[in-house]
Protein backbone atom coordinates (compact mmCIF):
# COMPACT_ATOMS: atom_id res chain seq x y z
CA UNK A 1 0.00 0.00 0.00
CA UNK A 2 1.69 3.35 -0.97
CA UNK A 3 1.00 6.13 1.76
CA UNK A 4 0.98 9.94 0.83
CA UNK A 5 3.64 11.62 2.98
CA UNK A 6 1.69 14.55 3.06
CA UNK A 7 -1.63 13.13 4.08
CA UNK A 8 -0.22 11.63 6.83
CA UNK A 9 1.04 14.38 8.32
CA UNK A 10 -1.93 16.47 8.28
CA UNK A 11 -3.58 13.47 10.32
CA UNK A 12 -0.76 14.14 12.99
CA UNK A 13 -1.04 17.79 13.30
CA UNK A 14 -4.71 16.89 13.56
CA UNK A 15 -4.52 14.32 15.92
CA UNK A 16 -2.30 16.97 17.74
CA UNK A 17 -4.67 19.65 17.86
CA UNK A 18 -7.75 17.23 19.21
CA UNK A 19 -5.58 16.24 22.19
CA UNK A 20 -4.07 19.93 22.58
CA UNK A 21 -8.17 20.67 22.49
CA UNK A 22 -8.74 18.19 24.86
CA UNK A 23 -6.27 18.98 27.40
CA UNK A 24 -6.73 22.64 27.25
CA UNK A 25 -10.81 21.64 27.99
CA UNK A 26 -9.76 19.67 31.17
CA UNK A 27 -7.72 22.61 32.18
CA UNK A 28 -9.92 24.84 31.69
CA UNK A 29 -12.68 22.96 33.27
CA UNK A 30 -10.76 22.29 36.25
CA UNK A 31 -9.90 25.84 36.62
CA UNK A 32 -13.57 27.00 36.51
CA UNK A 33 -14.36 24.19 39.06
CA UNK A 34 -11.33 25.63 40.89
CA UNK A 35 -12.51 29.60 40.70
CA UNK A 36 -16.03 28.54 41.37
CA UNK A 37 -15.03 26.39 44.74
CA UNK A 38 -12.48 29.37 45.42
CA UNK A 39 -15.65 32.06 44.86
CA UNK A 40 -17.90 29.87 47.12
CA UNK A 41 -15.18 29.44 49.78
CA UNK A 42 -15.06 33.43 50.00
CA UNK A 43 -18.75 34.19 49.57
CA UNK A 44 -18.71 31.83 52.82
CA UNK A 45 -15.90 33.28 54.74
CA UNK A 46 -17.15 36.72 53.52
CA UNK A 47 -20.71 35.72 55.38
CA UNK A 48 -18.94 34.28 58.40
CA UNK A 49 -16.97 37.74 58.89
CA UNK A 50 -19.61 39.80 58.42
CA UNK A 51 -21.64 37.73 60.82
CA UNK A 52 -18.73 38.44 63.33
CA UNK A 53 -18.80 41.88 63.14
CA UNK A 54 -22.44 42.64 63.50
CA UNK A 55 -22.60 40.53 66.62
CA UNK A 56 -19.23 42.86 67.78
CA UNK A 57 -21.62 45.79 66.74
CA UNK A 58 -24.66 44.18 68.34
CA UNK A 59 -22.54 43.84 71.81
CA UNK A 60 -21.62 47.46 71.76
CA UNK A 61 -25.60 48.27 71.52
CA UNK A 62 -25.89 46.09 74.64
CA UNK A 63 -23.20 47.83 76.70
CA UNK A 64 -24.61 50.37 78.42
CA UNK A 65 -21.67 52.47 79.62
CA UNK A 66 -22.89 55.87 79.61
CA UNK A 67 -20.92 58.72 81.88
CA UNK A 68 -17.89 56.13 82.01
CA UNK A 69 -14.56 56.59 81.40
CA UNK A 70 -15.01 53.68 78.48
CA UNK A 71 -17.60 55.30 76.84
CA UNK A 72 -15.15 57.21 74.15
CA UNK A 73 -13.61 54.01 73.42
CA UNK A 74 -16.52 52.08 73.22
CA UNK A 75 -17.77 54.72 70.64
CA UNK A 76 -14.55 54.70 68.79
CA UNK A 77 -14.62 50.33 68.48
CA UNK A 78 -17.92 50.65 67.64
CA UNK A 79 -17.08 52.84 64.73
CA UNK A 80 -14.39 51.43 63.50
CA UNK A 81 -15.81 48.02 63.62
CA UNK A 82 -19.13 49.48 61.63
CA UNK A 83 -16.95 50.58 59.22
CA UNK A 84 -15.27 47.57 58.48
CA UNK A 85 -18.64 45.97 58.15
CA UNK A 86 -19.23 48.08 55.59
CA UNK A 87 -16.20 48.05 53.53
CA UNK A 88 -16.66 43.84 53.86
CA UNK A 89 -19.81 44.36 51.99
CA UNK A 90 -18.47 46.32 49.31
CA UNK A 91 -15.43 44.26 48.90
CA UNK A 92 -15.04 42.17 45.80
CA UNK A 93 -14.48 38.45 46.11
CA UNK A 94 -10.62 38.55 45.67
CA UNK A 95 -8.51 35.94 47.79
CA UNK A 96 -5.84 38.56 47.90
CA UNK A 97 -8.01 40.99 48.62
CA UNK A 98 -9.81 39.64 51.47
CA UNK A 99 -6.45 38.06 53.07
CA UNK A 100 -5.03 41.56 53.32
CA UNK A 101 -8.80 42.57 54.96
CA UNK A 102 -9.08 39.36 57.31
CA UNK A 103 -5.15 40.76 58.77
CA UNK A 104 -6.66 44.21 59.30
CA UNK A 105 -9.57 42.63 60.97
CA UNK A 106 -7.07 40.60 63.28
CA UNK A 107 -6.07 43.77 64.60
CA UNK A 108 -9.62 44.91 65.60
CA UNK A 109 -10.89 42.27 67.22
CA UNK A 110 -7.68 42.01 69.15
CA UNK A 111 -8.78 45.57 70.08
CA UNK A 112 -11.89 44.67 70.46
CA UNK A 113 -11.48 41.69 72.68
CA UNK A 114 -9.31 43.56 74.83
CA UNK A 115 -11.86 46.24 75.03
CA UNK A 116 -14.61 43.96 75.96
CA UNK A 117 -12.25 42.00 78.97
CA UNK A 118 -12.09 45.45 80.73
CA UNK A 119 -15.40 45.94 80.20
CA UNK A 120 -16.28 42.49 81.67
CA UNK A 121 -14.03 43.30 84.39
CA UNK A 122 -15.67 46.42 85.00
CA UNK A 123 -18.78 44.87 85.70
CA UNK A 124 -17.78 42.37 87.50
CA UNK A 125 -16.21 44.53 89.77
CA UNK A 126 -19.07 46.36 89.68
CA UNK A 127 -21.51 43.59 90.75
CA UNK A 128 -19.35 42.74 93.63
CA UNK A 129 -19.37 46.21 94.86
CA UNK A 130 -23.24 46.17 94.08
CA UNK A 131 -23.37 42.98 96.39
CA UNK A 132 -21.02 44.32 99.10
CA UNK A 133 -23.34 47.61 99.06
CA UNK A 134 -26.57 45.47 99.18
CA UNK A 135 -24.74 43.79 102.35
CA UNK A 136 -23.70 47.03 103.47
CA UNK A 137 -27.34 48.04 103.71
CA UNK A 138 -28.45 45.07 104.65
CA UNK A 139 -26.06 45.41 107.77
CA UNK A 140 -27.11 49.18 108.16
CA UNK A 141 -30.56 48.48 108.38
CA UNK A 142 -30.02 45.65 111.10
CA UNK A 143 -28.09 48.30 112.66
CA UNK A 144 -31.14 50.74 112.86
CA UNK A 145 -33.19 47.55 113.92
CA UNK A 146 -30.48 47.24 117.01
CA UNK A 147 -30.39 50.49 117.74
CA UNK A 148 -33.86 51.51 117.52
CA UNK A 149 -34.14 48.18 119.84
CA UNK A 150 -31.56 49.32 121.83
CA UNK A 151 -32.72 52.96 122.33
CA UNK A 152 -36.55 52.08 123.16
CA UNK A 153 -35.00 49.21 125.63
CA UNK A 154 -32.91 52.35 127.23
CA UNK A 155 -36.00 55.19 127.18
CA UNK A 156 -37.60 52.50 128.63
CA UNK A 157 -34.94 51.66 131.30
CA UNK A 158 -34.74 55.48 131.87
CA UNK A 159 -38.71 55.36 132.53
CA UNK A 160 -38.51 52.75 135.01
CA UNK A 161 -35.41 54.53 136.52
CA UNK A 162 -37.45 57.27 136.99
CA UNK A 163 -40.60 55.63 137.61
CA UNK A 164 -38.62 54.04 140.20
CA UNK A 165 -36.87 56.92 141.76
CA UNK A 166 -40.43 58.77 142.58
CA UNK A 167 -41.07 59.18 145.78
CA UNK A 168 -44.07 57.08 147.39
CA UNK A 169 -46.45 56.93 150.38
CA UNK A 170 -48.65 54.60 152.11
CA UNK A 171 -50.94 54.10 155.22
CA UNK A 172 -52.74 57.49 154.66
CA UNK A 173 -54.88 58.33 157.89
CA UNK A 174 -57.23 61.45 158.32
CA UNK A 175 -59.15 61.57 161.91
CA UNK A 176 -61.11 64.78 163.23
CA UNK A 177 -60.39 66.22 166.52
CA UNK A 178 -62.05 69.07 168.76
CA UNK A 179 -59.47 71.80 169.87
CA UNK A 180 -57.86 70.53 173.24
CA UNK A 181 -59.07 67.28 172.92
CA UNK A 182 -56.78 64.21 171.91
CA UNK A 183 -60.47 61.97 171.66
CA UNK A 184 -61.17 62.11 167.77
CA UNK A 185 -64.58 62.74 166.57
CA UNK A 186 -66.78 62.24 163.83
CA UNK A 187 -69.15 65.19 164.63
CA UNK A 188 -68.91 68.19 162.09
CA UNK A 189 -70.03 70.78 165.17
CA UNK A 190 -67.28 69.39 167.57
CA UNK A 191 -64.81 69.42 165.16
CA UNK A 192 -61.96 71.90 164.25
CA UNK A 193 -58.70 69.99 162.99
CA UNK A 194 -57.93 67.20 161.11
CA UNK A 195 -54.87 65.40 161.98
CA UNK A 196 -53.29 63.80 158.62
CA UNK A 197 -50.86 60.85 158.92
CA UNK A 198 -48.65 58.86 155.79
CA UNK A 199 -45.51 57.10 155.69
CA UNK A 200 -42.77 58.19 152.92
CA UNK A 201 -41.62 54.59 151.87
CA UNK A 202 -38.22 53.59 151.46
CA UNK A 203 -36.27 54.14 148.51
CA UNK A 204 -32.66 53.96 147.79
CA UNK A 205 -33.24 55.25 143.87
CA UNK A 206 -35.10 57.87 144.90
CA UNK A 207 -32.54 61.38 145.29
CA UNK A 208 -31.94 62.14 148.65
CA UNK A 209 -32.50 65.82 150.61
CA UNK A 210 -35.52 68.17 151.09
CA UNK A 211 -38.85 67.02 149.68
CA UNK A 212 -42.02 69.05 150.12
CA UNK A 213 -44.74 67.61 150.81
CA UNK A 214 -48.26 69.59 150.52
CA UNK A 215 -51.50 68.01 152.10
CA UNK A 216 -54.56 69.46 150.77
CA UNK A 217 -58.24 68.79 152.40
CA UNK A 218 -61.81 69.34 151.15
CA UNK A 219 -64.62 69.95 152.04
CA UNK A 220 -68.14 68.49 151.19
CA UNK A 221 -68.24 72.03 149.18
CA UNK A 222 -65.04 71.15 147.75
CA UNK A 223 -63.03 74.05 149.39
CA UNK A 224 -60.14 74.02 150.41
CA UNK A 225 -59.77 73.78 154.44
CA UNK A 226 -57.01 75.90 155.91
CA UNK A 227 -56.45 77.39 152.55
CA UNK A 228 -52.63 78.42 152.84
CA UNK A 229 -52.57 79.87 148.80
CA UNK A 230 -51.47 78.20 146.29
CA UNK A 231 -48.33 76.58 144.51
CA UNK A 232 -47.65 76.49 141.27
CA UNK A 233 -45.63 73.42 139.10
CA UNK A 234 -45.81 74.60 135.53
CA UNK A 235 -49.39 74.61 134.25
CA UNK A 236 -50.69 72.50 137.25
CA UNK A 237 -52.10 75.29 140.12
CA UNK A 238 -52.10 73.35 143.73
CA UNK A 239 -54.14 74.88 146.30
CA UNK A 240 -52.79 73.55 149.72
CA UNK A 241 -54.11 73.51 153.47
CA UNK A 242 -51.02 72.20 154.65
CA UNK A 243 -46.86 71.64 153.49
CA UNK A 244 -44.32 70.10 155.03
CA UNK A 245 -40.54 69.70 154.64
CA UNK A 246 -39.45 66.48 154.60
CA UNK A 247 -35.45 65.98 155.13
CA UNK A 248 -35.22 62.50 153.12
CA UNK A 249 -32.69 60.31 153.17
CA UNK A 250 -33.86 57.09 151.21
CA UNK A 251 -35.49 55.50 154.91
CA UNK A 252 -38.82 54.98 155.59
CA UNK A 253 -39.91 58.50 157.24
CA UNK A 254 -43.85 58.59 159.21
CA UNK A 255 -45.21 61.75 158.66
CA UNK A 256 -48.24 63.40 160.68
CA UNK A 257 -49.25 66.82 160.75
CA UNK A 258 -52.17 68.94 162.07
CA UNK A 259 -55.02 71.25 160.04
CA UNK A 260 -56.43 73.59 161.95
CA UNK A 261 -59.73 74.87 160.51
CA UNK A 262 -59.69 78.95 160.18
CA UNK A 263 -62.73 80.82 160.77
CA UNK A 264 -64.00 80.70 157.52
CA UNK A 265 -64.27 77.01 157.83
CA UNK A 266 -65.77 76.79 160.93
CA UNK A 267 -68.26 75.33 161.63
CA UNK A 268 -67.04 71.83 159.83
CA UNK A 269 -70.36 71.02 157.41
CA UNK A 270 -71.43 68.00 157.52
CA UNK A 271 -70.20 65.05 154.93
CA UNK A 272 -67.31 63.75 153.51
CA UNK A 273 -63.79 65.26 153.43
CA UNK A 274 -61.17 64.16 150.87
CA UNK A 275 -57.72 64.33 152.23
CA UNK A 276 -54.59 64.47 149.42
CA UNK A 277 -50.82 64.08 150.00
CA UNK A 278 -48.92 65.72 146.84
CA UNK A 279 -45.30 65.83 146.32
CA UNK A 280 -44.94 68.88 144.14
CA UNK A 281 -47.13 68.14 141.58
CA UNK A 282 -47.84 64.07 141.60
CA UNK A 283 -50.46 62.62 143.97
CA UNK A 284 -48.65 59.94 146.24
CA UNK A 285 -51.99 59.45 147.49
CA UNK A 286 -55.35 60.12 149.16
CA UNK A 287 -57.63 59.10 152.40
CA UNK A 288 -61.07 60.43 153.57
CA UNK A 289 -63.22 60.92 156.58
CA UNK A 290 -66.75 61.51 157.35
CA UNK A 291 -68.36 63.70 159.31
CA UNK A 292 -71.90 63.43 160.74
Amino acid sequence: MIVNPQFFNYRIIIGSLIVSIAVLGVVGFNTYQSNKAEQHFLEQEKKLVESELSQMILRYDELNQSGDILSAQLDSAKKNTSLALDQLRLMESDFSVFTRFKSELAVIKSKNNALFETVDSINTSNEHLQKDNRLAYIELDRQKEINNSLLKINASLKRNLEEGALLTANSFNAKAYKSGNNAATTKASHANRIDVCFTLAENVLAEKGRKDIYIQILNPLNNVIANKGAVEFGKFLLLYSDRQVINYNNKVVDVCTTVRADSRDQPFAKGTYYVSVFHNERKLGSTQIELN
